[in-house]
């Protein structure tokens, strides 16, 4: 238990200063608050404080446990569903040519919060907190079906959705690719190109969910079959990989080239003495295309 609480504080720790530090981002750059990245700044939000709660609870602290176990619930799944939110964005813009997702704002809040604060509370039935380094984990056959239920459920609903998404927006760039190419327009077909090398990694972002939680989906349902035999191995990935979904969706998700091309621009200003230092940090002139399409 002192080992998988370390690792669950360290592993926090890491996903905190990731998420923090997109979060600073954001309120430091105006350039940057675009409705965009402000669906990443409310992704990184949500996984700060999922990370902060992490480690202010174990269930050696009465209290704080209960603090941990609702607030990391409830931000945890803020944190994916807010991944939706932003899948769907891509595709409403880049698949259906819509220009109105900025109107859809306060529906996304609804649906992030709204989902997040009901899963809460209705994990709250058969609680018992005090389980390992997770206080969020409940015993009893009643408490772990409820827990997989408002958290597994809903995650790999958005895994589901996420990875359909950016499979429909990836063909669509191919397709545009490829006409491009039929065409022989040079200036299409650059475009095409540069869209399809920004887009080709986004489908790879669902996978951030499926690693930080396949080991902890693995261990609920190990706890299902084999209640009273816990592998410590498969509880440290659990705990490890999960702590650092925050950290994942902060380099995947924030650390764009927008973000880096504000930094630099304000490195750029430093004076000489410093910024020699600093000889990779560079001005980009690349217009990478990342979220272009917004």
């Amino acid at each position: 238990d002192r080992i998988l609480t370390a690792v669950n504080a360290g592993a926090s720790a890491l996903s905190l200063c990731g998420s923090a530090f997109i979060v600073l981002c954001y309120v430091l750059f105006k350039e940057l608050r675009k409705f965009s990245f402000k669906l990443v700044f409310f992704l990184a939000l949500s996984d700060m404080l999922c990370s902060f709660f992490n480690i202010v609870g174990d269930p050696s602290k009465g209290f704080f446990c209960y603090a941990q176990g609702y607030s990391t619930h409830f931000f945890c799944v803020a944190s994916f569903l807010w991944t939706t939110t932003i899948a769907f964005t891509l595709h409403r813009t880049v698949v259906r040519h819509k220009t109105d997702v900025e109107d859809l704002g306060p529906m996304f809040h609804l649906y992030v919060w709204g989902t997040s604060l009901a899963m809460t509370v209705i994990r709250s039935i058969g609680n018992d907190y005090g389980l390992g380094a997770w206080c969020w984990t409940q015993m009893g056959q009643t408490g772990k079906v409820v827990h997989f239920v408002t958290f597994y459920t809903p995650l790999w609903g958005a895994i589901l959705f996420n990875g359909f998404t950016y499979f429909q927006v990836i063909r669509m760039l191919n397709n545009a690719t490829r006409m491009a190419v039929g065409m022989s327009d040079r200036s299409h077909q650059f475009d095409a190109k540069a869209d399809m090398k920004a887009m080709n990694k986004w489908g790879y972002y669902p996978l951030i969910l499926i690693g930080s939680w396949a080991f902890g989906t693995l261990n609920r349902i190990h706890d299902f079959i084999e209640p009273d035999h816990k592998i410590f191995w498969l509880s440290l990935l659990d705990v490890g990989t999960a702590a650092l979904m925050g950290l994942f969706n902060s380099i995947a998700y924030g650390l764009n080239s927008s973000v880096r091309r504000a930094i630099y621009e304000r490195l750029d200003l430093w004076p000489e003495r410093l910024r020699k230092w600093l000889p990779g940090l560079k001005v980009r002139s690349q217009q990478e295309s990342e979220l272009v399409s917004l």
